[in-house]
């Protein structure tokens, strides 16, 4: 049984030009060459396979055989495959990073992650993206170490040695509970009420802020090292937390969730910042998305204090 020879990347595209012009003559004009180049470039590729491709007889037009249309595909492919192996190549010579590595607060608003990422990968379809969703100083533990590039971080990061930051925005923070929980039965929720429910209060994975406690007021908690699973306990009326709004908007209006009013602690933004390690400035594409995440966290308005 005869084996198939291997058909050059050239004669790949001759094959698809014709594919897609149409003709010998006008794949020749789309690739620059004479029209006998085209037919010796075709005739080498079904000599290689053993197969023919093309129907010249009879018709004015090209036809593909049937063993034409099945090899289409897989041309394709291999096509894409070196195009996209073209243009990574340049992309590294130029100083476009092969991999970016992002970390991001949990508190970030998914909607704004979305749309960010979204114009990352049309706009640098070569770098492959490796992204960490994390919460409180697991974030800046990652910069810090190396593990991300670049990251989006609470205000722990703020102040920490070897990390450069700028400010990118913020997330409105809202005390919830059920509708049933006996905190959202109140007509007026009187100061230092909340002490004595149980606080869903999410948890930081990492050592950096092991043992701090941030904007925990109850003397009663539990503590989730996840937000959905917070979210999830708040809902069914478990206890009261704060969230971050963007999450918990759909609940508030359909009363899933009611906005607890809190003399004490009446929630606001809590405050983000882009990060990287000082030593290892971001290159082109983690820099764009730095640039991102700022200039979107222009409007969110100016963080409280402590928050």
């Amino acid at each position: 049984m005869t084996s198939p020879g291997t058909p050059t990347f050239d004669q790949l595209r001759i094959f698809l030009a014709i594919v897609d012009t149409g003709s010998f003559a006008a794949a020749g004009r789309r690739l620059g060459r004479a029209v006998s180049v085209i037919s010796y470039g075709i005739a080498n590729l079904e000599a290689q396979l053993g197969l023919t491709l093309f129907e010249r007889e009879g018709t004015r037009k090209p036809q593909l055989t049937v063993a034409g249309r099945a090899l289409l595909a897989e041309a394709r492919a291999i096509a894409a495959g070196v195009d996209g192996l073209r243009a990574k190549v340049k992309g590294l010579l130029d100083g476009l990073e092969a991999e970016v590595d992002l970390a991001v607060d949990v508190m970030l608003s998914a909607e704004r992650l979305g749309q960010v990422l979204r114009t990352f990968a049309e706009t640098f379809p070569t770098v492959q993206l490796r992204l960490h969703v994390e919460a409180l100083g697991a974030i800046t533990g990652m910069v810090r170490d190396g593990t991300a590039s670049i990251g989006v971080s609470g205000p722990l990061a703020l102040g920490i040695e070897g990390l450069d930051s700028v400010a990118a925005g913020s997330t409105l923070m809202v005390p919830v509970a059920a509708p049933g929980h006996p905190l959202a039965q109140l007509e007026t929720i009187p100061p230092g009420a909340v002490r004595d429910h149980i606080q869903l209060v999410l948890s930081d994975r990492s050592r950096l802020t092991e043992g701090r406690d941030f904007a925990v007021i109850s003397r009663k908690t539990w503590r989730l090292a996840d937000l959905s699973a917070k979210h999830a306990l708040l809902r069914e009326g478990v206890g009261w937390g704060n969230m971050p709004l963007p999450m918990v908007a759909d609940d508030l209006a359909s009363g899933a969730l009611v906005q607890l009013d809190l003399p004490d602690h009446p929630g606001g933004r809590y405050r983000l910042s882009a990060i990287w390690r000082s030593d290892c400035p971001p290159g082109p594409a983690a820099a764009w998305l730095r640039d991102q995440f700022v200039e979107l966290g222009r409007d969110d308005g100016e963080p409280l204090a402590g928050i």
